[in-house]
């Protein structure tokens, strides 16, 4: 350990610092980006407003064109040094992919040539067996193809030309993340035109955006190093707190150490230069914890640079001797690490549909998305909590810090005032008084509201705040396009559905729309309150919630993930042509075997430093100990005990725990075994979580324990203390 810790040393007296010609310029904003501008200088005016349509109506794009776009795209890439290319995509594993391949190629005659056209652009047919496919495809069946998605530029990364694709197998199912969050972005324009035409027949476009909040932990690499759980599992299966942890809140918002501000200064550059908007940096509550934010976004963009900053946060964090760590909950006893998920929606008119307007009418288009959106959120709570679930995240969602298992959504005590005066609207058509009345002394008054904080609770895992919902229960690793998907889905739903019944109530009663508007609105209320909360969200409050709600939290994955597959689910994705049955029934499958391989993996490691680091060195301090105590009876003859009372004592309690630790790793593997035997994925994962998982803690308690007793110079792996204050 004292190696470690000189090595550390060395390495940040050799640290980068900070370099003052290192800056954001504005002009170099996209300059690693073939956008829409770039594209534009290469190609004919017609060529360029083929492709704007084709993008516009998600038309099939012709080789001709196709053939035109690539040869602008290599023409721009080999004049800033590429030279390979490769279709990028967001396999099931969590991570992206990519193949490079050159631009170098032979002619007939065998002669060297550059090749890159519309072909190559448009579709390959990677080897791409060993992705999870959740039982889709078969080990040796390898072909999936991959397609680009021309609403997402390429981009320059190092000296690779990087094709934002979909991944889909040779069946046209769906392997990523990508293609479902596509079309649930398509569904969504479609359901919420419906909606925005009661108000404004010119509004022709609706995007979903995104604004995450990326967490993460940021600690020595030369320290983390010493750790293999760090290094296999991402967090730490053993360590004891340290003495001074997050309790005085200092870290929060604090001076951001140098040697970070040089790791965040090369990522701002970078991300500048790849036209990701990062906007945002700050510590955050645990030690060694920091937050960057990005700028609102179109929702898939938005995806793709949060998963591109996570591969660039780890290059530059080798290069600054720096590992960062965005497992949610790496440290026990501490703050874990979330992506808050902000998500809203834009017409193409410049209008935020979840921001109220300057007139009643346009608070009445509030009203209609902000409380559809909670309706749909209520009537899919399962799915969309199976959406943010993993073993990794839960260690981190309702173990005692925020936000909480338990299902609410905060909108402050003004806007609950503002649905309660809704909720009692007359029944039937309105006369012309009440509706006055309504339009401008409740829904009139809706600007002046929010001007209210209405982000106080932080202990919500849905929160509305002023225009906007956040999403706090993603994990930090995860890749937020599952969270935007499910929830794409369940407003549009919702959306036509609203649309039907205002329909109808025009059709079948011969109401005035804002008659019908605000019957549906007031019956919609009273189906949503009882998940709205106006309070600070702490566990008397929560009990309240949980009383007058038909639901119940989660305890773990496993319990979660059959939300997927459950009917409604099906019928909500396949009558909205995002998903299949089958396509669902996979992802359940590849959820359900990441969560058994995590907690192998981590019940593995365990158990080698168990045996392999802990016990040895228990036994090397015990020897000591026992040399002390014969030198000590040596000199005190039967008297020793008088004198080595503690020392024996000390001996005593390495033993107890050598044998719960010894007898803890032997009873986990045989439990482990037990759950590997048994055929059904979703059994095997319950069992996982009842039977194999319980062994972490208890043997962590008793390692944990020998940490504290153990000669610290003989302690082979790095502590708490030195992992999370690092300078």
């Amino acid at each position: 350990m004292q190696t470690l810790r000189k090595k550390s040393l060395e390495q940040l007296a050799k640290a980068p610092k900070m370099n003052p010609n290192n800056r954001v310029h504005s002009s170099q904003y996209a300059e690693h980006v073939f956008n829409l501008t770039q594209l534009q200088k290469f190609i004919s005016e017609k060529a360029f407003d083929q492709m704007q349509q084709s993008i516009d109506k998600g038309s099939q794009m012709s080789s001709s064109l196709a053939d035109q776009i690539a040869s602008a795209m290599k023409a721009w890439a080999k004049s800033k040094g590429a030279t390979h290319y490769t279709h990028w995509f967001q396999p099931l594993t969590g991570a992206t992919a990519e193949k490079h391949e050159s631009f170098f190629d032979l002619d007939i005659e065998g002669n060297q040539i550059e090749k890159f056209d519309g072909d190559q652009l448009v579709q390959q047919i990677p080897n791409t067996s060993s992705f999870p496919s959740g039982g889709i495809r078969n080990t040796f069946e390898a072909r999936g193809y991959t397609a680009w998605d021309p609403t997402s530029p390429a981009f320059l990364f190092e000296n690779t030309l990087c094709i934002p694709t979909i991944f889909v197998s040779y069946t046209g199912e769906a392997l990523d993340y990508k293609t479902p969050l596509l079309k649930s972005l398509q569904k969504l324009n479609e359901a919420a035109l419906e909606i925005c035409h009661f108000f404004d027949k010119s509004t022709s476009k609706v995007n979903a955006t995104l604004g995450w909040e990326q967490e993460y932990f940021l600690i020595d690499r030369s320290l983390a190093l010493s750790r293999p759980d760090l290094l296999l599992t991402g967090r730490t299966l053993l360590g004891h707190a340290p003495s001074k942890g997050q309790e005085l809140n200092d870290h929060y918002f604090g001076s951001i150490p140098m040697r970070v501000s040089v790791f965040l200064k090369e990522l701002e550059v970078e991300c500048h230069l790849l036209g990701i908007p990062i906007k945002t940096r700050h510590n955050e509550v645990a030690p060694s914890q920091y937050e960057v934010a990005a700028v609102f976004e179109n929702a898939n963009l938005a995806v793709d640079h949060n998963t591109l900053l996570m591969e660039l946060m780890n290059k530059i964090a080798v290069k600054n001797h720096f590992m960062v760590l965005f497992h949610e909950k790496p440290f026990d006893k501490i703050n874990g690490s979330g992506k808050h998920t902000n998500w809203s929606l834009n017409t193409n008119t410049g209008v935020n549909l979840l921001s109220p307007g300057k007139t009643p009418m346009s608070n009445l288009q509030f009203l209609s998305f902000f409380i559809n959106t909670i309706a749909a959120i209520l009537k899919h709570e399962e799915l969309l909590r199976a959406a943010t679930v993993s073993a990794s995240n839960d260690l981190r969602i309702g173990q005692n810090e925020a936000p909480s298992a338990m299902l609410s959504i905060f909108i402050g005590k003004h806007l609950m005032q503002v649905l309660e005066d809704l909720e009692n609207v007359t029944k039937g058509k309105l006369s012309p008084e009440e509706k006055t009345d309504l339009k401008l002394n409740v829904i009139g008054k809706i600007p002046e509201i929010l001007l209210d904080n209405t982000d106080r609770n932080r202990t919500s895992p849905i929160a509305f705040t002023g225009n906007k919902f956040e999403f706090r229960t993603v994990g930090s690793k995860a890749n937020c396009a599952k969270i935007t998907t499910v929830l794409n889905a369940v407003v549009s739903e919702q959306l036509l559905d609203f649309k039907r019944s205002i329909d109808e109530l025009i059709e079948s009663k011969n109401m005035k729309k804002d008659d019908a508007i605000f019957n549906v609105l007031r019956e919609t209320i009273t189906s949503v309150k009882k998940v709205l909360t106006e309070s600070n969200g702490n566990i008397e409050e929560g009990k309240a919630i949980k009383k007058n709600q038909k639901s119940t939290p989660f305890k773990n994955t496993p319990e979660a993930l059959p939300a997927f597959i459950k009917k409604s689910s099906v019928v909500l994705f396949e009558s909205l042509e995002i998903l299949s049955s089958r396509e669902l029934s996979a992802r359940y499958q590849v959820d359900l075997e990441a969560y058994v391989s995590t907690l192998q993996i981590e019940s593995r490691t365990l158990g080698d430093m168990a045996r392999n680091h802990v016990i040895p060195t228990a036994i090397r301090y015990q020897n000591l100990l026992i040399e002390n105590i014969r030198g000590l009876k040596e000199i005190y003859g039967e008297k020793f005990k008088v004198h080595a009372g503690e020392q024996l004592l000390i001996l005593e309690q390495i033993a107890a725990h050598i044998s719960e630790i010894n007898e803890g790793v032997t009873k986990m593997i045989n439990a482990r075994k037990a759950a590997n035997s048994t055929e059904d994925y979703l059994q095997k994962a319950v069992q996982y979580a009842q039977t194999v998982l319980p062994y972490l803690e208890s043997i962590r308690y008793h390692c944990d324990k020998l940490e504290l007793t153990v000669d610290d110079t003989l302690w082979p792996l790095a502590k708490y203390r030195e992992l999370l204050f690092v300078r």
